[in-house]
């Protein structure tokens, strides 16, 4: 019988990220365990969004802890997607950190860009709002891809079928939170139409295709 080289490959930076997103997901929870709780129910219930998005504070503390995560965990999956369908010459933990850069300044950018527009044309509220429902979806979205990418490293081996499971997933379920937000905000969107479209393609679409190009060029 011939014997097999094994080659293993050392992840003790991917436990250390998996270990940052549980610390992260512990400090929401002690600090805000009211908010934490409500958002945990943020597919059955509208409280949080309803009750918390009065406030007008998109960048609360929670969210930011949340949206730490959501870095880290989408960054993580798009590592694992883009090791899988193709070879870097780079080493993994410097893909890793391209990506997460590139991801971060993209959601960053994008936020300012929208807090601006809606400073010039005295939106303000309104885009809180906007932003604060955007961000806690996708949060909670970030989590699943996080839970996600945890099996895919640890437990099963990435294959086509999975990936596109649980990418298309993800992008559905944030397909389905975008219409939802649209839906409530229904009568400002058909007062601006050309407005929102211009902005659909700019900050919804054309970033996406710059994070893409970001990260494999």
């Amino acid at each position: 019988m011939q014997a097999t080289e094994r080659v293993f490959e050392h992840q003790d930076w991917i436990t250390l990220l998996f270990l940052a997103c549980l610390v992260l997901l512990v400090l929401a929870k002690m600090l805000f365990p009211q908010r934490f709780e409500e958002f945990t129910s943020l597919l059955n219930s509208g409280k949080f969004i309803a009750f918390k998005g009065k406030e007008n504070k998109a960048f609360h503390a929670f969210n930011i802890l949340l949206l730490s995560l959501q870095a880290i965990a989408v960054s993580l999956f798009l590592y694992i997607v883009f090791r899988y369908f193709k070879d870097f010459e780079i080493s993994p933990t410097i893909l890793f950190i391209r990506i997460f850069t590139a991801y971060t300044c993209l959601v960053l950018i994008k936020a300012g860009i929208e807090k601006i527009i809606g400073n010039i044309f005295e939106m303000d509220e309104k885009i809180d709002y906007y932003l604060f429902q955007k961000f806690s979806y996708r949060n909670f979205i970030s989590i699943f891809l996080l839970f996600a990418s945890l099996f895919l490293i640890y437990a099963f081996h990435p294959t086509t079928i999975i990936l596109g499971i649980i990418g298309g997933s993800a992008i559905f379920a944030n397909a389905f939170a975008l219409v939802i937000i649209y839906r409530k905000n229904q009568s400002v969107i058909s007062a601006n139409w050309f407005y929102f479209i211009l902005y659909l393609c700019a900050l919804e679409i054309a970033p996406y295709i710059i994070l893409y190009k970001l990260i494999t060029i």
